[in-house]
């Protein structure tokens, strides 16, 4: 039993996704997952490249973001209705406008909001969008928020083929994401 208890969670198989309505309905409505992977930031004067651990469950997400070998590392936790950054040095502040905050404290700033559906490819919800759609189901670019996200590449995660790269980029802002693992829970 205690064996068991120490194991890795086994990840979840998502439903078959065989077109483009299917993949935001299936994607939209999952409450628990996480993913790895690595994060660039870069700006015309800052920058940060580490590696990036997100987990969602329902709506609330925490995230982790660490430079090389874990330094430096933020983690970020939110419900829908508040941000709390719990900084490299254990402390923790209460954000009011999450991306407003994280510019003027670290130079640069990440689209925390929309970022768990954009990680999965599809639109926030929450905010028009224009998006265009590949061949073969999948977003390939969309514009939302004042942001344009671009998806170079998907791989498989859950069974089906998730995003592996995707650069979102504002007017002095450029966040790129590699995503190296996904895992769905049931």
């Amino acid at each position: 039993m205690l064996l068991s208890a120490c194991a890795a969670p086994r990840s979840a198989l998502l439903p078959e996704i065989d077109s483009w309505e299917t993949r935001a309905s299936v994607l939209g409505g999952l409450e628990d997952w996480e993913f790895a992977g690595r994060i660039a930031v870069k700006t015309a004067t800052d920058g940060f490249n580490g590696k990036l651990r997100w987990a969602q469950q329902h709506n609330e997400f925490s995230a982790t973001a660490s430079g090389p070998l874990g330094a430096g590392a933020i983690r970020i936790d939110g419900d829908g209705y508040s941000v709390t950054l719990t900084d490299k040095d254990g402390i923790r502040s209460e954000l009011q406008n999450a991306e407003l905050e994280f510019r003027y404290r670290y130079g640069w700033s990440i689209p925390i909001a929309s970022l768990r559906y954009w990680a999965l490819g599809i639109p926030d919800p929450s905010a028009p969008a224009e998006t265009r759609i590949n061949d073969h189901g999948q977003l390939e670019t969309l514009l939302q928020r004042d942001w344009s996200v671009s998806y170079s590449r998907y791989d498989v995660g859950g069974g089906q083929l998730l995003p592996k790269v995707l650069t979102a980029e504002n007017s002095d802002t450029r966040v790129r994401l590699v995503i190296d693992h996904w895992i769905f829970f049931d």
